[in-house]
């Protein structure tokens, strides 16, 4: 980046405080249970909209240095570079409006890269942290995974250990693509059902990722209008489904020992349709139990069933992602909530 540039986004990047946030009695507050408790920060981006606009905040990451990349559907810039701090230090974009997913993936090497799906034109490309694109991934219809009737509209990308790419195809026909990692078409599993006795299959694959925390690496998948998590092994064979009352979850993120994602549509105590502005962060532990409902009501277990799940507090909109930063603190990414940038939940607990 040259001196010219890093001196005008130095400028853009001056603090900016929003009277919202200042006189939000939320600000400030803390929220979550146990050990995982977050003091609320609504006005930690320091970009400047008027420069730097935003539509829906969909995604976030840590790169290895400790940078954070933000990905938005603005196509003056689909991705945002922050510091943890808060300050903008770069921008850029591929132009495209329905960028979606973001993933990041280190390879052997040491080198670092991106994963972005487009829903809207349905692309998945693979690019350097710079945003040079260095790999695309070929349409299902292309390699015979899909024919003419079946839409394409993927949501996610999740890279395993040994380098196989999985697309989640939630706005889609709701299939995990799995590639290698030259791009090259190996198999698919999953599809479209909406009834639960279906298992490993989907209603909305939203998000997937890959969960190293057991013997083996599984890919970990959201069905989003069911309410569940659902982990495959990699040749795509289910192997367990976890359900979550009320909460329609966006994409899953394990960090350490456990499992985070927000909860982008929430209900009502007496009312279980899907209902917008009633977000909220889901925790779960190793065990799959829930611990912590950073702006919902506290988890509850009765004879060993997790009990509905709710918006407590109003301090998110509709939650798309969450990013869990080296210290464990939080950075909430929403989708449809007024064009606001993420939320920070500073750990306390």
């Amino acid at each position: 980046m040259n001196s010219s540039r890093r001196a005008f986004l130095a400028a853009a990047a001056a603090p900016a405080i929003f009277c919202q946030s200042k006189s939000n009695p939320l600000q400030g507050s803390t929220i979550g249970h146990g050990a995982f408790r977050y003091r609320v920060d609504l006005a930690w981006s320091q970009a400047d909209p008027s420069k730097f606009p935003v539509r829906d905040c969909h995604e976030m990451i840590q790169a290895a240095d400790g940078r954070l990349f933000l990905l938005t559907n603005h196509k003056q810039n689909n991705i945002l570079i922050y510091e943890t701090q808060g300050k903008l230090l770069d921008s850029w974009t591929l132009g495209f409006g329905g960028a979606h997913g973001l993933s990041w993936h280190r390879e052997a090497n040491g080198k670092e890269f991106l994963y972005i799906t487009d829903t809207g034109a349905g692309r998945v490309v693979k690019t350097t942290l710079a945003g040079e694109i260095v790999l695309e991934l070929p349409h299902p219809l292309k390699t015979g995974a899909y024919t003419e009737r079946d839409v394409y509209s993927p949501t996610e990308t999740a890279v395993s250990p040994n380098g196989d790419i999985y697309v989640a195809d939630g706005y889609g026909s709701q299939w995990i693509l799995r590639f290698d990692r030259t791009g090259r078409y190996l198999s698919k599993f999953g599809g479209r059902s909406t009834q639960p006795v279906n298992k490993g299959k989907f209603m909305q694959a939203h998000g997937v990722a890959i969960d190293i925390r057991g013997p083996e690496p599984l890919v970990l998948c959201t069905a989003r209008i069911r309410n569940e998590f659902v982990w495959f092994n990699l040749e795509g064979v289910h192997q367990r489904t976890v359900y979550l009352p009320g909460a329609y979850i966006s994409r899953p993120v394990i960090a350490g020992r456990h499992l985070y994602s927000g909860v982008c549509f929430g209900v009502f105590p007496d009312d279980y349709r899907m209902w917008q502005n009633r977000g909220f962060v889901t925790i779960l532990d190793d065990q799959d139990r829930v611990v912590s409902n950073p702006g919902g009501h506290e988890p509850h277990y009765k004879n060993g069933r997790l009990q509905l799940m709710y918006q407590e507090q109003p301090v998110f909109k509709n939650c798309h992602d969450v990013c869990v930063d080296t210290q464990g603190n939080l950075y909430v990414a929403q989708w449809n909530s007024g064009q606001v940038y993420p939320y920070k939940l500073h750990r306390e607990g």
